[in-house]
């Protein structure tokens, strides 16, 4: 039985990942920021039984190691990570060149890196180098994003810091293969959660829904199924691959 942390799965896209690796019978720590309750209700859908719940801020180096040591205390071992936690793009945190201050700037990259990007990273080494210490493999995939590729103009750190955080899967990827760890990362567009709900609605959910000839965006639900591909033993030789999931809505 595969154990899995998945961070940022208090809701959206983590949540549907989340209930999917515990669909096919994984054990799943449930990880959030700040909001329990909302982790608490994932975990309450997850099939099975044997999960957990560990909260902490990834952004800052001690969270990160004390949200690893205490999911590998609630499971025993890990075998799977899959970084979703993310900062991620609104119209407060909105930085676009040609019209923010140089303080909004600043605080936006500060605080899209610290998560987005080293966040992932430092999660990505304690579970790695557990998994390395176990000597029986395993799987990690990033939640990036199609604007590493397609651009964010309104939001330029996130879409580096998932550009940064795809390209760091690549070199994880060579890197750990050598000790059985697959790494590979998805590149979601618009997904329908409950954060792109303003986004989604009326005209500008018109302009987004037909950036592909789909006619729709994507669903929590298509992300996870990628992710529980990508997380499978018959995965391994996609290890390094960026996966594109935005309904033909952007090529590269």
């Amino acid at each position: 039985m595969p154990h899995a942390l998945v961070t940022g799965s208090s809701r959206g896209i983590g949540r549907a990942i989340a209930q999917t690796l515990a669909r096919r019978g994984d054990r799943v720590v449930v990880h959030y920021a700040s909001d329990r309750a909302a982790a608490e209700e994932t975990l309450a859908s997850l099939d099975g039984s044997g999960h957990a719940v560990v909260g902490g801020d990834i952004g800052s180096p001690a969270e990160a190691q004390r949200v690893v040591d205490e999911a590998v205390a609630a499971l025993g071992s890990l075998d799977i990570l899959v970084n979703n936690a993310a900062v991620a793009p609104n119209a407060d945190n909105a930085h676009r060149a040609d019209s923010t201050s140089f303080e909004s700037w600043q605080a936006a990259w500060a605080q899209m890196v610290q998560v987005n990007l080293l966040g992932a990273s430092n999660v990505t080494l304690l579970v790695a180098q557990h998994m390395i210490a176990r000597g029986e493999g395993g799987a990690i995939v990033n939640v990036g994003s199609r604007g590493a590729f397609r651009g964010e103009p309104d939001h330029p750190a996130y879409a580096a810091t998932k550009a940064g955080l795809q390209a760091f899967g690549q070199s994880m990827a060579l890197a750990l293969a050598p000790h059985g760890i697959a790494v590979a990362s998805v590149a979601p567009g618009v997904i329908s959660t409950e954060r792109q709900s303003g986004l989604l609605s009326g005209d500008s959910g018109e302009r987004v829904r037909g950036q592909s000839p789909f006619g729709r965006v994507g669903t929590p639900e298509e992300v996870a199924d990628a992710v529980a591909y990508l997380t499978s033993p018959g995965a391994v030789w996609a290890s390094g691959t960026v996966l594109d999931l935005n309904g033909a809505s952007y090529f590269r």
